[in-house]
C-alpha cells in the first residue's frame, strides 16, 4: 500500500495547479488521470492566460497564476510567451467599456494602456481599419500552447518534486478506514491517501453522482477552429473582440455596462450561441479562432449535443473575416470542448466524506485562475 497526504483524482490544470502547491509545502503526493494524458478542456482551450477578463475577485487569482507560469517558464519551456493581450473596440461603447476597465485598472494596480486606432493598427497589422476604434493592451498576459503545457508541467513536477503520476488510472470507489481512504482502481494499484481531491471536470458520472445531481453545476460546449500554418503572419499574444469585451465578467463590473448592454438584441445569432471572437497565433503559424457557448444543467434528462454546428462555425469565420485580415482563412481543423461551471457560484465546491473534496465547475476561468485558487485551497485543506 503506497500512502500519500493527498490523491489528486483529475490531471487537468485545476488538478495540477493543486499537485503543484501541495508539493511546495513537502506533502506526499498522487495524482491520477484516467486517460493516458489529459485529454479534456485544459487542452481544448486557446491557451489565453487573461486575468484582464476577470471580475476583481478572479483577476487577482489570475494575476497569482500569471506569476506561477512565468516562473516555471523560468525553469523549463512549458511553451509560455509573453506578448500581453489586447481588447479591440469597435464601436463608442465598446470604447467607453475599455475606457472604463482602465480605470478599474489604475485601481487595482494592474498594468494596461490604451491605445489609439493608429497604434492598434501599427500593433497588428493584420487588424481591419474599418472595425478598429482603439484597443486596451494588458503586457504582463502571456500565452501558452495547451496540448503542450498541461504535460510538460506534470513531467516537471515529476522531475523536480518527486510526484507520483498515474495515468490510465480511473477511479471507481473511494473506502474510508481508520488509516485513510483507499482509492479503488482500474490498475488494482493499492493507493490509500489522508486526503482525497477530486478535480473531474465535467465527469460527473463516476464518482459521487448524485452529489453533481443535486447541484447548480451545468456544462458548457464550446467551438473552435485552427487555420493551416499562415506564412508571413505575426500575432503577438491574445487578440480578443469587441463582442468578447461585451461578455467578459470585467467589464460587467463598468458603469456604463448595463445600459449598453440593455441596448442589445438577444435574438441576434452570435448571443443565440455567446459567440464571440478570439485570435491567437501558435507557435507553429496556425491561427486559432473562435468561440461558441452553449449551455445545459447536468441534472436535466436530455444529453448536450455532442455534433459540430457548421452554423456556428460559417458565423464564427465570417466575423473574424471583420475584424482581420489573414493570408488565408482555410480551415484546417475544428472541434468541440465540455468544461462545467455553476449557476450560482463561481466554482463548485463539496465535501461528500470526511477529508474527500471535490472542486469543480471553475468554468472558463481554469486556465487562468487555477493556480491562484489552488494555492489558497491547499492552505485551507492542511491549514497552513
Amino acid at each position: 500500500m503506497k500512502n500519500y497526504d493527498i490523491a489528486i483524482v483529475g490531471a487537468g490544470i485545476l488538478g495540477v495547479a493543486h499537485a503543484f502547491f501541495a508539493l511546495k509545502n513537502d506533502l506526499k503526493v498522487a495524482l491520477l488521470e484516467k486517460e493516458a494524458a489529459p485529454q479534456a478542456a485544459t487542452v481544448r482551450n486557446f491557451g489565453q492566460i487573461v486575468p484582464s477578463g476577470m471580475d476583481n475577485k478572479w483577476q487577482a487569482l489570475g494575476r497569482q497564476s500569471l506569476a506561477v507560469y512565468k516562473a516555471i517558464q523560468a525553469q523549463v519551456d512549458i511553451s509560455v510567451r509573453q506578448e500581453g493581450s489586447i481588447y479591440i473596440a469597435s464601436d463608442a461603447e465598446e470604447m467607453r467599456l475599455l475606457e472604463e476597465l482602465a480605470k478599474i485598472n489604475k485601481g487595482n494596480d494592474y498594468a494596461s494602456t490604451l491605445l489609439s486606432k493608429e497604434e492598434c493598427l501599427q500593433k497588428y497589422p493584420g487588424l481591419k481599419s474599418d472595425y478598429v476604434l482603439g484597443g486596451l493592451f494588458f503586457p504582463e498576459e502571456v500565452t501558452l500552447d495547451p496540448r503542450v503545457a498541461i504535460h510538460r508541467i506534470i513531467t516537471f513536477l515529476r522531475e523536480q518534486y518527486s510526484l507520483d503520476y498515474y495515468p490510465n488510472t480511473s477511479i471507481h470507489h473511494i473506502e474510508t478506514g481508520k488509516a485513510g481512504h483507499q482509492l479503488i482502481n482500474n490498475q488494482k494499484l493499492a493507493i490509500q491517501a489522508a486526503k482525497v481531491l477530486i478535480c473531474s471536470g465535467s465527469d460527473f458520472q463516476t464518482l459521487y453522482p448524485k452529489v453533481f445531481k443535486n447541484s447548480d453545476l451545468k456544462y458548457v460546449k464550446l467551438q473552435m477552429l485552427s487555420t493551416y500554418p499562415q506564412t508571413g503572419l505575426k500575432i503577438p499574444g491574445s487578440i480578443l473582440t469587441g463582442w468578447t469585451i461585451r461578455r467578459y465578467e470585467s467589464f460587467q463590473e463598468c458603469p456604463s455596462y448595463v445600459q449598453i448592454k440593455a441596448k442589445e438584441d438577444p435574438a441576434a445569432f452570435h448571443r443565440q450561441w455567446g459567440i464571440h471572437i478570439l485570435f491567437k497565433q501558435s507557435a507553429d503559424g496556425r491561427v486559432i479562432i473562435g468561440d461558441s457557448h452553449e449551455y445545459q444543467a447536468v441534472n436535466e434528462e436530455k444529453s448536450l449535443d455532442f455534433q459540430m454546428d457548421s452554423a456556428i462555425n460559417e458565423a464564427i469565420i465570417q466575423e473574424a473575416k471583420r475584424i482581420y485580415t489573414l493570408p488565408n482563412f482555410k480551415i484546417e481543423k475544428s472541434w468541440i470542448g465540455i468544461y462545467s461551471q455553476c449557476q450560482e457560484r463561481d466554482i463548485f465546491e463539496a465535501e461528500p466524506l470526511p477529508d474527500v473534496h471535490i472542486v469543480t465547475g471553475i468554468g472558463g476561468k481554469g486556465m487562468t485562475g487555477s493556480f491562484g485558487w489552488a494555492e489558497q485551497n491547499i492552505k485551507r485543506l492542511f491549514h497552513s
